[in-house]
């Protein structure tokens, strides 16, 4: 753990610009970036970017026509050391026109718009983490040997451009902390699901459903097969999760359905029974109950676990001892829902997560986070650099 006389330092610098940080907060809130809104998430991108760049990072882009572009800024110190690697993503849940139904607003302790949580305000977190840093380290401020802190456009679908830059960079980092927001409680993440979403499309043969029925190939019959078989795989493996969220077919009553479309989401919470669930699934949409009925398989998104390893359980105890010596109790969690963690942890890299402020009701009116929670999470997230670099 770093020095408590540097710990305290940081926070008395955080503490100073705590106003600041409102301000700048307000001003990306203010800036719409659903996923998907590309001149949204790029403006943002590009804040971070200049913010970053006039700290000495050397910052290069990745373009994506429809989702954006991931921003990766690179600190490197001439000395040899440990290299760390920052995640935060620019794109929120709500649709363009949103921010005019719930603005930015302080109401006492919680500040709330969209993505207020999840997680333009980890962003900042980890600019002004940096920014501590550089104040009170001067010219050779980096702690560590190099830091890539990358800003992704596509998160909250999946990370479907940024996740093989991110696992990239990830190969040569010997530690990653991803800024989304602390659990409402407090707790940081150091283990999160694995998952899978799968879009099939069933393709039968149509008839008249009541002159000749016998000609026709129900799709939405096999789909419902499919369906059945699908939830009974839940309660198979510990901590494995399937649902059939959506399914829609066929075009009239009088029709033997010619089409239908299921989506499934699996979680799991091991490598290997997410392996054994993910073979069960295709074997289930691959295989054909009503002749004829064809299945084509879309994968959209796919992650590993995050499971807690050796090397992320120590980064936690370097956490709950800085928080400590900060004044607050703090306690690692497991959760059902991915991030960028999951890809960084799933190349074996220790990983933590919920390093940015205390938070909650994520993707609705009321997301919020606490105001009390920036200067210590912010902190907190400064010193676990330091502490990578010691």
């Amino acid at each position: 753990m770093p020095d408590p006389r540097t710990i305290a330092r940081l926070r008395a610098e955080l503490e100073r610009r705590s106003s600041e940080f409102l301000v700048d907060l307000e001003t990306i809130v203010n800036i719409e970036s659903g996923s998907y809104t590309t001149a949204g998430v790029n403006e943002v991108g590009r804040w971070m970017a200049e913010r970053l760049s006039t700290m000495g990072a050397t910052i290069e882009r990745h373009p994506h026509a429809e989702l954006g572009d991931t921003v990766v800024a690179d600190f490197v110190r001439d000395a040899p050391g440990r290299s760390v690697l920052l995640v935060g993503h620019t794109d929120t849940v709500f649709d363009q026109g949103y921010l005019a139904r719930r603005p930015f607003e302080i109401r006492g302790d919680e500040i709330l718009g969209p993505g207020v949580s999840d997680m333009k305000s980890g962003l900042l977190v980890g600019v002004y983490a940096l920014e501590a840093l550089r104040a009170l380290g001067g010219d050779d401020w980096l702690p560590v040997g190099r830091l890539v802190y990358v800003v992704n456009p596509d998160e909250e679908i999946g990370s479907p451009a940024s996740t093989p830059i991110i696992a990239e960079l990830a190969r040569s980092a010997d530690a990653a902390f991803v800024m989304e927001a602390a659990r409402e409680n407090g707790d940081i993440v150091s283990a999160r699901k694995g998952m899978m979403h799968l879009r099939a499309t069933l393709h039968g043969r149509a008839a008249h459903a009541g002159v000749e029925p016998h000609r026709g190939r129900s799709a939405t019959l096999e789909a419902a097969y499919k369906t059945v078989a699908l939830h009974a795989l839940n309660g198979r493996w510990p901590g494995v999760s399937v649902n059939v969220g959506e399914l829609r077919g066929g075009t009239r009553p009088n029709i033997v359905a010619e089409e239908c479309v299921i989506s499934v989401d699996m979680r799991a919470r091991r490598r290997s029974e997410q392996d054994e669930a993910e073979a069960a699934i295709y074997e289930i949409l691959e295989t054909s109950t009503v002749p004829d009925v064809l299945t084509t398989v879309e994968k959209l998104a796919h992650s590993r676990p995050m499971e807690k390893s050796d090397g992320s359980a120590r980064l936690v105890d370097a956490a709950v001892a800085i928080a400590a010596e900060l004044g607050f109790e703090l306690h690692d969690a497991e959760t059902g829902g991915g991030s960028d963690a999951n890809t960084t942890a799933g190349v074996g890299v220790p990983s933590l997560d919920g390093l940015g402020p205390v938070g909650g009701n994520d993707h609705s009116p009321l997301e919020y986070i606490e105001r009390s929670s920036i200067v210590p999470r912010t902190t907190l997230l400064a010193a676990l650099v330091l502490s990578v670099g010691e």
